[in-house]
Formats: C-alpha cells, structure tokens, sequence
C-alpha cells in the first residue's frame, strides 16, 4: 500500500495512501515512526475496509519544514482537515503512540465524529515520555548538532527499545532511515522539543464527554508509557474496554502482530454487527 496521495495544508505536505473497500477505517502513527507501522494492519483488512493512512507532518514521508509547528495543536488540526479532504463521515479511528492525542483532540476539541476509536499503547493523558525523549525536550538545539554517525546510534538505540522484543534489522532500518540526513536529523529533535503536555491535561479534563465505542489496548511489557496509564486512560472514558497484550512493548505492531491484528479484526467486526435480539 503506498502514500501516492498528497494534501496540501497550511504549507505543508501530507503523503497518504487509500486501499480497499468498504467502512472507512483510518490508522494515525506516533513518534518517532511513521505510517510504516500500520501499513501490514491495513492491508490486511483492506480485503473488508476502505483503509486510510497517514504520515503526520513532520513525519515520515510528509514534508519536514523547520518552520512549521508539529504540536499537537498542530497534529490535530491537519488531521481534521485531512479527514474533511477525503470526505469521511464518521470513520472508524486505529491511533499509536501520539496518535492518540491527536486524533482524541480532533475529536473532543475540533468536533470529528468518530464510529469507533482504538487506541493502541497511547500517548494521551499525562505523563508521558521517555527518559531519553525528556533529555532531548531540554537540550533539543545541543543534539541536533551531534555527529551524524552519533545521531544515528542514539536513534536507533532509541527506536529498539520501544520493543520488547529484539527488533529485526531490516525493520529498525526501516523505522531509523527517516530521521538521518539533513532533514531528517533537526527533524528528529524538533518533534520531541514541540511536545507540550498542556494538551494532554486538557485531552483528560475531557475524556468523560466520549459517546462512541473506545477500547485501548495495551502491550504489558511498555518501559516507555506503563500500563498503568493505559489502564487510567481506559477507566476515564465511559464504557471504554481494556485489553492487555502479554509479551508486548511500546512498539506492539512488531512484538506481537498477529495478537494485534485479530485484536483490531474483532474489534472492527463487532462494531459491524447489529445487536442481538431478544432470546
């Protein structure tokens, strides 16, 4: 499935990509990954669904200009307009990672309807945050001028963490690639250095307004964002179901795929079928 599609906005530029047929269902990676992540997930369900994805600005294959803001804010307003772009009523919404707090904050803040929301090992409430994704908020402009060969150590040191099971190189190779080079090295520490927590206490202060089905999945293994969070984001939000991933870390797409695949086809099917009747 390839991002062959473009959406201008504000001056940046969005890649994303389409497959398939059927109720609409749209993925929203996190940081420091891209689209790649849930492009496996979407294509196996693009056999049942019109599947979308997206590289968040900033992100990926999406444009990377120093001069844009890449908050949250930021996230979920492009994502809102993106979503009118292709003209979506009330999709079905598969988030990670920062994922969550954007696609919660074109929910609650800017009015997007949402069928469903999955949310998978979320950064949505507070705290959140790596020990090495704190270093890097207070010194973003010191790192981004290390060495090149430093800045690729650190980042894929970085990135293979996230799992909780040793990452294959091939697909480390592919999460790191995007954040070398002379855009994607500033890139790197710009996005950590635009993170701002005030958003994730307002997304908290909101979560009891949430009407649609919500269930969060989370990896018991994440050293990145505990489960503990996962399992406070789930209780604040009425009717939200919880499902806990043995063996899995933050990056729970590469630790535990087949466990997340069935997690979403079910959890997709269910949202399709009519409600029982009376016995």
């Amino acid at each position: 499935m390839d991002l062959d599609g473009t959406f201008s906005w504000e001056g940046r530029r969005i890649a994303w990509g389409r497959a398939g047929s059927g109720p609409a269902v749209v993925f929203c990676h996190g940081t420091p990954w891209s689209s790649w992540l849930w492009r496996p997930f979407a294509e196996a369900l693009s056999t049942e669904f019109t599947v979308y994805l997206w590289d968040m600005p900033g992100y990926g294959r999406s444009s990377k200009d120093a001069g844009h803001t890449v908050d949250f804010e930021a996230q979920a307003a492009a994502f809102t307009a993106l979503l009118d772009h292709w003209g979506l009523d009330r999709p079905h919404v598969v988030a990670h990672d920062y994922g969550g707090a954007v696609s919660l904050r074109a929910h609650l803040v800017h009015g997007v309807a949402y069928a469903s929301l999955l949310l998978t090992d979320v950064v949505a409430i507070p705290p959140a945050g790596s020990p090495f994704f704190r270093l890097v908020q207070q010194h973003p402009d010191v790192l981004s001028r290390v060495p090149p060969y430093i800045h690729e150590a650190l980042v894929r040191a970085y990135i293979a963490d996230a799992s909780h099971r040793e990452l294959r190189e091939d697909d480390l190779a592919a999460l790191v690639t995007p954040w070398l080079g002379e855009e994607g090295q500033p890139a790197f520490y710009r996005q950590i250095a635009a993170y701002d927590e005030r958003y994730l206490v307002e997304n908290e202060a909101l979560l009891g307004r949430i009407d649609i089905p919500v269930n969060v999945v989370w990896g018991v293994e994440d050293t990145w964002i505990p489960i503990t969070t996962g399992e406070r984001l789930a209780a604040a939000i009425p009717g939200a179901g919880f499902t806990r991933v043995e063996g899995a870390g933050h990056l729970i797409q590469l630790d535990t795929p087949v466990v997340l695949a069935t997690a979403l086809r079910t959890w997709l099917a269910a949202r399709l079928s009519p409600p029982a009747g009376p016995a």
